[in-house]
């Protein structure tokens, strides 16, 4: 079972690139609270650590006995360390932990569930609490993901609202960042799927909303991360978010390397197949797909595929797929490495598929590549292997 209980990293410089740094932090290296369960987190940097907020079960009844817990690092994407759950927080539903660190230094906490949100100051310790958390008063029909953020000296509070498979994503503003707040209405319409959860960001002088939708799968527990500009009017209402369907990493032609060294290699480039088909394809902008991947032994293998200089990458698939969801297995130099997923694209002839895995192999271009089907219809365009930027 998928317990959504293990936390990775990704990083941008752009908004369109992105790269999986790895897994911070899993259920299983918790020393408090039982198995799975690690819903949405949060992070903050404050005094050159970076502190990394979690809720978890502690016991059963799951949904009864939720924590916060805190682990801390010197480094963004390694070397977490647990310092367990942070006392004065839990209880029935309360998920959703956000943390917002104001001009001043101080920091603040707020968290929900169930139609009840609370707030609180941390101490400068960022792992307890100044004083006792307080009720959220103000937010007209809170559910859960709460979230703070400030801009030109006011104070916002977001969150999704009741509306059982049809959240809004809500806001109210405040002058304080422990309130009183004042209910603003809605910036974003349903996604689609059973929740949504919204995050708000300034990048490169721009806002932007993070949220997620089931666009690509349409499973309402399959979900994928979205983000649409944030624009505000001039009183600093929240103007509505047009939600737009982005696909995944722009494509390019075979040998093309980023300054972060980038390999992609065609299907029609492929060293061994078995129980596939070429084909040409000129809707995509490789001209040649791998199609057949649903029959069981259908594989595909490369060869002299570039590890680089430390052998960690993130290892991209290109494709397209009518099935809700189809699964493929990699094979790296011989090792079962893992299943991956391969969402739906909207048809097998619509190319914006991007899918990807970090993963460990040999330095230089010496590794070999197998991906095996036989779980759902896919058409494949391209692999890709692009480095993990490691960080002291």
């Amino acid at each position: 079972m998928d317990y959504m209980d293990h936390y990775h990293v990704f990083s941008t410089s752009d908004l369109v690139n992105w790269v999986d740094e790895g897994e911070i932090l899993n259920s299983q290296q918790l020393d408090w609270g039982i198995d799975g369960f690690m819903w949405a987190p949060d992070a903050a940097y404050h005094n050159g650590h970076y502190y990394f907020y979690y809720p978890h079960p502690s016991a059963k009844p799951w949904n009864d006995t939720w924590k916060v817990g805190v682990a801390v690092s010197d480094a963004p994407t390694s070397q977490f360390k647990d310092l367990g759950p942070i006392e004065g927080l839990g209880g029935h539903a309360l998920i959703d932990p956000a943390v917002f660190t104001d001009e001043d230094g101080k920091s603040y906490i707020y968290y929900g569930g169930g139609a009840h949100a609370y707030q609180g100051q941390l101490n400068d310790d960022m792992t307890s609490l100044a004083a006792p958390m307080q009720v959220v008063d103000g937010l007209d029909d809170f559910h859960e993901a709460a979230w703070v953020f400030k801009r030109q000296g006011q104070y916002y509070f977001t969150y999704s609202d009741n509306h059982r498979g049809a959240n809004h994503m809500c806001y109210a503003t405040s002058d304080s960042p422990m309130g009183p707040w004042t209910y603003r209405g809605y910036y974003m319409l349903p996604v689609g799927c059973e929740t949504t959860h919204g995050s708000v960001v300034e990048f490169k002088n721009k806002w932007y909303a993070f949220y997620h939708n089931n666009a690509l799968s349409h499973i309402n527990e399959l979900r994928s991360i979205c983000c649409d500009e944030l624009v505000f009017n001039d009183d600093g209402t929240i103007k509505m978010v047009c939600q737009t369907r982005n696909g995944g990493l722009p494509v390019a032609q075979d040998g093309f390397e980023t300054p972060r060294k980038m390999q992609v290699i065609s299907s029609q480039n492929a060293d061994q197949t078995a129980g596939l088909d070429l084909v040409k394809e000129p809707r995509s902008d490789f001209s040649a797909i791998l199609v057949g991947f649903q029959r069981i032994g259908a594989q595909v293998g490369f060869d002299n595929v570039d590890g680089f200089d430390t052998g960690k990458v993130t290892l991209g698939l290109y494709y397209a797929t009518a099935a809700s969801l189809a699964k493929v297995r990699i094979v790296v130099n011989g090792q079962d490495w893992s299943l991956v997923n391969c969402p739906y694209t909207g048809s097998r002839h619509t190319f914006d598929g991007y899918t990807n895995i970090t993963l460990q192999m040999k330095p230089g271009k010496v590794n070999h590549i197998e991906i095996i089907g036989g779980d759902g219809d896919l058409s494949l365009e391209a692999i890709s292997t692009q480095t993990v930027m490691e960080r002291k």
